[in-house]
């Protein structure tokens, strides 16, 4: 079972992605809002994930000085990593969206009732 979670966290990251450059707790703040609550990336999970992804070559991460409009001209910022969808990154994405739709497919022809039955 946590393969099946694994695989979905990382379908869900990557689909995220393909919308454009995120950083790992706005990942996590578009995958809660977009899934009404029900999905949660705790940073346990997610920046795991998301290293994986990078050493896989599916997603580029790079490092942007983030200055709070309160700080002083000359201090300096803080450190953020932004993520981006690189090309192997869609294709894997591509291949899982169509694995994650033909296995819904079948099961919802186990809760689908044939016609004439009752």
């Amino acid at each position: 079972m946590a393969t099946a979670a694994l695989d979905t966290h990382e379908l869900i990251a990557l689909s995220l992605l393909a919308e454009g450059p995120l950083y790992g707790y706005a990942i996590s703040q578009r995958a809660r809002s977009r899934s009404s609550g029900d999905v949660t990336l705790t940073p346990g999970v997610l920046y795991p994930l998301l290293k994986r992804l990078e050493k896989g070559g599916l997603i580029l991460g790079e490092w942007d000085e983030v200055k709070s409009e309160r700080a002083a001209g000359d201090a300096p910022g803080r450190r953020r990593k932004w993520y981006r969808l690189t090309p192997r990154g869609a294709k894997r994405l591509h291949a899982q969206a169509e694995a994650h739709r033909a296995h819904a497919r079948m099961v919802e022809a186990f809760l689908t009732a044939p016609e004439g039955s009752a």
